[in-house]
């Protein structure tokens, strides 16, 4: 079976946390209108290629390269990406 390695892209991204919540809600501009809560904490659903997904707090947006967003749990976010500039 052939293997592949991921090109190296850089993406950028941010955690969708309480401070920011209003600054990622800002960034997206595929995100749906309305503020949503899931268990009660604030949450974005966001148009990708693949769907409307949700993204909670402690997830990561994440700005593809053709300039679509999509959500990333922290725990994958952290294992698949390094910080190249702070």
């Amino acid at each position: 079976m052939p293997k592949y390695r991921k090109k190296p892209v850089i993406v950028e991204a941010m955690q969708f946390n309480e401070k920011n919540k209003d600054r990622v809600f800002n960034w997206i501009t595929c995100t749906t209108k309305e503020a949503i809560f899931v268990e009660g904490k604030p949450a974005l659903k966001i148009q990708t290629l693949e769907g409307v997904m949700t993204a909670q707090l402690g997830d990561y947006i994440i700005k593809g390269v053709n300039g679509e967003f999509y959500p990333c749990k922290s725990e994958i976010f952290d294992k698949t990406y390094k910080l190249v500039t702070p």
